[in-house]
């Protein structure tokens, strides 16, 4: 029983990585979907996601559902201090989804409907890094309870966050569309594709630094001895898939770019983890203080064992059968 909050941090720590892993596209084709060559290319956009978007966000109820049900403790202080970005986030994404299925349907309304696809990406997406800043920056805590504002979660470092992640998004959004378009959309794309390229390594490198400057913890984590020669692999791997996708797109590469994208959110999600184990409320409280009972996770166990690979085998036969290029045809949705 003693293993089960390794476990759950484990699943948490991967539902979360899954959602950014696979919405991340979606959303990042939201982002860029005004800023489309023609009507022809958004509805190429729309349908290269349509089959999969609902379904990615599945990670991201599992995530907050977990984090409630196995570790009550962190859910309650961290929730206080980001419920007004939750909240954001997620009004931008079920506008978002509105706006996905009447865009089908309207006609004289549909370039309303385009913008309100995108203005609900660029907020969830938004919202989701001023999150992780708030929580890099680490919140307020007095006895086991938030102690800090309502509006703690604003500020410049968050703000900078959230456009970081944004760009992000856009980098999948962009190879996600050189990966299933051909012609003139997959030409832009991959223009759009070099463009954020740049900022999102400007922006990694900016907050690679930052953290070890903001923490003591953090700092003394990376650059002490030996750790600094464990752990420089990572910001090593990071430079070099931003160098190879780089060089992909400039010789015409259709795959690889999204699949070298996919990991340098890894990467940083690697040294994201890495920067604050085994805290799960940043400096309080460990997972394993903010676990659950035993018999309280042995339980919820036993239901996700039966779940998860459920989702894993529907969401793997989704890509699986709408793999390849996508077309205008209606069966798209």
């Amino acid at each position: 029983m003693s293993d089960l909050p390794y476990v759950w941090y484990g699943l948490l720590f991967t539902a979360l990585f899954l959602y950014v892993f696979l919405d991340g596209f979606d959303l990042g084709v939201g982002i860029l979907f005004p800023f489309a060559p023609s009507d022809e290319s958004r509805d190429l956009m729309m349908n290269s996601i349509a089959p999969f978007w609902d379904g990615n966000e599945t990670w991201l109820v599992l995530s907050g559902g977990g984090l409630l049900a196995a570790f009550p403790l962190a859910y309650a202080i961290l929730m206080p201090a980001f419920y007004m970005p939750v909240i954001l986030m997620l009004l931008g994404l079920i506008f978002r989804g509105v706006a996905f299925e009447f865009r089908f349907k309207a006609e004289k309304s549909r370039r309303v409907w385009d913008y309100a696809f995108h203005f609900g990406s660029i907020i969830a997406a938004f919202m989701q890094g001023m999150i992780l800043g708030s929580y890099v920056r680490g919140v307020q805590v007095a006895g086991r309870s938030f102690a800090g504002q309502p509006f703690d979660w604003i500020s410049a470092y968050s703000f900078m966050t959230g456009v970081a992640l944004v760009f992000g998004y856009a980098l999948l959004g962009s190879t996600w569309l050189v990966m299933k378009t051909e012609g003139p959309t997959q030409t832009w794309a991959r223009k759009c594709a070099s463009y954020v390229l740049v900022y999102v390594a400007l922006f990694l490198c900016v907050v690679s630094i930052s953290m070890p400057l903001m923490d003591q913890r953090i700092r003394t984590l990376w650059f002490s001895v030996p750790n600094i020669y464990y752990l420089l692999p990572i910001p090593v791997a990071t430079v070099a898939l931003v160098l190879m996708i780089w060089r992909d797109l400039a010789a015409g590469l259709e795959s690889r770019p999204f699949l070298l994208s996919l990991g340098v959110f890894f990467l940083g999600y690697l040294g994201w983890g890495i920067s604050f184990w085994p805290w799960l409320v940043p400096f309080a409280f460990t997972f394993k203080q903010a676990a659950a009972a035993p018999s309280s996770q042995a339980f919820l166990l036993a239901g996700t064992v039966v779940i998860l690979p459920v989702i894993l085998a529907y969401a793997s036969y989704c890509y699986y059968v709408f793999r390849g290029k996508v077309s205008r045809e209606g069966f798209y949705h």
